[in-house]
């Protein structure tokens, strides 16, 4: 039986791991429509997920790091192999591979904290330029029923997007940011193009490159409901050799920064076949 379109399938079904012995777990796939792979989204959502299910309830996730390995196929499932790297007084490690029939796909690591009554300074902003999701100009970018998402420009080359979950997400924190590791991985292809000399920021331009995640990072600041509107102000810091880093806050629409996000980013010219 194929495996069903990404619209067809109800977003806390990918978060429902199944056990396949100690710390092992497996997840269903989805087909994305870009194509033959694997959203490089939802395999660090599970792959949160999977480390999640071996660390004590009072501990969260406050930062992941992911290296993309080779691009995931949506056609088998995904087994996550979880190691406890280590279990201190206020924090947890864990380090979690992904694997199909080709071997590893994403090697992630996570860190998780016990709660800590301490300073709570945010400094990122909103600009009180900046369009609301709803304004009619902003170029509507969602795909499928699972991600909503507008495309925002701001003076001095920043490109972002306001971009929610449509899907129901429940009230598990832990579901919570699961959902915002999935987002995040939809906001840095757009500024990751724009320092392209041929980048012509419009949505044909896609044709143009050849890209991919290589890695993916997420510090997670405050909780946050993934269907609200989050605004991801995502910042180029240019391109070498066929690589491109991006940074980014992420504030809720009231706001509140609940995250910060960066990227590195294979970006290919497409050249004619000769």
């Amino acid at each position: 039986m194929s495996t069903p379109p990404i619209h067809d399938i109800e977003f806390l079904d990918l978060l429902r791991l199944e056990p396949h012995g100690p710390d092992t777990f497996v997840a269903i796939p989805a087909r994305y429509p870009w194509g033959p792979r694997l959203f490089g989204g939802q395999v660090v959502a599970q792959a949160l997920r999977a480390a999640s299910e071996t660390v004590v309830a009072d501990r969260t996730a406050h930062s992941l790091h992911s290296y993309f390995i080779r691009p995931g196929s949506p056609e088998e499932p995904i087994r996550y192999e979880v190691e406890r790297l280590r279990n201190g007084r206020s924090f947890s490690t864990r380090q979690v591979v992904a694997r199909q029939s080709a071997g590893a796909i994403l090697n992630l690591s996570v860190s998780f904290q016990v709660a800590e009554d301490e300073a709570d300074a945010p400094l990122a902003t909103i600009p009180q330029e900046l369009p609301r999701p709803d304004d009619p100009v902003l170029e509507d970018q969602s795909w499928g029923r699972l991600i909503d998402r507008r495309a925002t420009d701001l003076p001095g080359g920043r490109l972002g997007s306001w971009i929610r979950l449509t899907a129901d997400v429940g009230d598990d924190p832990v579901d919570h940011l699961c959902a915002l590791a999935f987002m995040s991985d939809a906001a840095p292809s757009r500024a990751a193009r724009s320092p392209h000399p041929e980048f012509e920021d419009d949505s044909p331009d896609r044709s143009l490159f050849q890209g991919a995640s290589l890695d993916h990072s997420v510090w997670f600041h405050r909780p946050s409901d993934p269907g609200d509107w989050h605004w991801f102000d995502t910042r180029s810091h240019g391109l070498n050799g066929g690589r491109g880093l991006v940074t980014g806050d992420v504030l809720r629409a009231d706001g509140l920064h609940v995250a910060t996000i960066a990227q590195q980013v294979l970006l290919r010219r497409v050249r004619a076949e000769r």
